[in-house]
């Protein structure tokens, strides 16, 4: 089966991200949807904002990498096509798609649904999604909200533009509102 590897928004692995799976799964597909921060803390239960940031911002970017990819090598040995792998997420997933594409040469296409383009360096995050543009391996598609207050649309263009500059396949589509 190809497989897709869901990334979870900053709610974790709550029961949007579920059904993500379950209509993948419908349509032909291994997807995995592995809890990225279960080290740090469960933040499926929590409603608070300041709680759930306290957790997430401990996660360093290599283990999410690490996870993703022990999740590909599961699913090569549990069904799953190594040759046909993907990636999708969603806000803080979708930060982690373009990452995921950039890191894994396997990787044969995602799907970011909107998350942070670029951003400061820190121990835990060294690198951002512009930051890595040169390394991204698979055409990813980037679908980004015009209104969205949160990830601002001149990086969002800043983006756009990397992509175009080094010859990258994957594209980015914001809708107005």
């Amino acid at each position: 089966l190809p497989t897709v590897l869901v990334v979870q928004e900053i709610f974790g692995v709550h029961e949007h991200i579920k059904d993500v799976c379950r209509r993948l799964a419908k349509a032909g597909y291994l997807a995995i949807a592995p809890e990225l921060y279960a080290r740090q803390g469960d933040v499926s239960k929590t409603t608070n904002m300041d709680d759930i940031r306290a957790v997430v911002g401990k996660v360093p970017d290599a283990q999410v990498m690490g996870d993703l990819d022990a999740a590909s090598a599961w699913a090569a040995k549990n069904g799953g096509d190594p040759a046909k792998l993907a990636v999708t997420g969603f806000c803080w997933g979708g930060r982690i798609t373009w990452l995921y594409a950039a890191h894994n040469p396997k990787v044969k296409a995602g799907v970011a649904w909107y998350g942070r383009l670029v951003g400061q360096a820190s121990e835990l995050t060294p690198r951002h999604p512009i930051d890595v543009v040169k390394d991204i391996n698979a055409p990813v598609l980037g679908l980004y909200g015009g209104a969205d207050a949160g990830i601002p649309n001149d990086t969002v263009d800043r983006m756009r533009e990397a992509l175009k500059a080094a010859g990258k396949k994957s594209q980015i589509h914001t809708y107005p509102d």
